[in-house]
């Protein structure tokens, strides 16, 4: 393949790779706060970069055959409104309806697997893809694999770390992969309070004056690297598995 971007072919050509068994990605990203010193557009960046490069060694070793759709910039972001500026909120139903049309468009093409790639862990949407499941199921089947950040940081980082958001994981990812877009002198020493998470009312001020969740002063670019090439591995073996399931 000479490119892993589905807006790259033409539709002709992509229907030739749906004939083959490719995999269809799609990452949704979103746009909010990412404290005082990251941009608002890293999860964007994020899902849609890891997609790229781990659909990229997927077909390198192992033969896997994978199109990723353009990141969806917006996505619910109601916890970041506290802060004031730098957010686009979509309703969660609003996202959903949106996801699971995505989905229903790429089955009718005749893609038989689809991976959801989120970028966010406020995406909440397996109402949106058992429903399409339930509908598509076996002729296509959709896979929403859980985030797999914080356990990659438990591996190959400290997990007395907190973290959460815009934390030590985040701002090392930057740093190693786009240190042009850290603001370095920014990074706030300061830990935010406890957060509890099943708030449906959860609003990140609360908890931060800096928009960190955690604690983002152990990052490092060193780190970055080390975190960088386990998330691509993990990406690789999920999509790996979506087209041929383990034993």
């Amino acid at each position: 393949m000479k490119s892993h971007k589905f807006t790259d072919y033409t539709y002709l050509e992509i229907k030739d790779l749906i004939e083959v068994g490719c995999l269809a990605i799609v990452p949704t990203g979103c746009t909010e706060q990412q404290g005082p010193h990251l941009p608002v557009d890293f999860d964007t960046w994020f899902a849609e970069t890891v997609a790229l490069e781990a659909a990229r060694h997927a077909a390198r070793c192992h033969d896997v055959r994978a199109l990723v759709l353009p990141a969806m910039p917006f996505g619910p972001t109601p916890e970041h409104r506290g802060f004031g500026s730098g957010y686009v909120n979509i309703p969660h139903v609003v996202h959903e309806a949106y996801v699971y049309f995505v989905l229903e468009s790429l089955a009718e093409q005749g893609f038989e697997t689809i991976v959801v790639w989120r970028g966010c862990g406020e995406h909440r949407l397996q109402e949106a893809v058992d429903r399409f499941n339930a509908k598509f199921h076996p002729g296509c089947k959709a896979c929403l694999p859980p985030l797999p950040y914080h356990d990659i940081w438990c591996r190959v980082a400290d997990p007395s770390v907190p973290g959460g958001h815009a934390d030590s994981f985040t701002t090392s990812i930057a740093m190693y992969r786009r240190p042009a877009t850290v603001r370095l002198e920014s990074i706030p020493s300061s830990r935010s309070r406890e957060v509890d998470w099943n708030d449906p009312h959860l609003d990140f001020a609360k908890y931060s004056d800096t928009g960190v969740i955690g604690d983002a002063t152990k990052a490092s670019a060193e780190l970055g690297r080390r975190l960088w090439d386990e998330v691509i591995s993990t990406a690789v073996a999920i999509f790996r598995d979506a087209i041929e399931p383990s034993e």
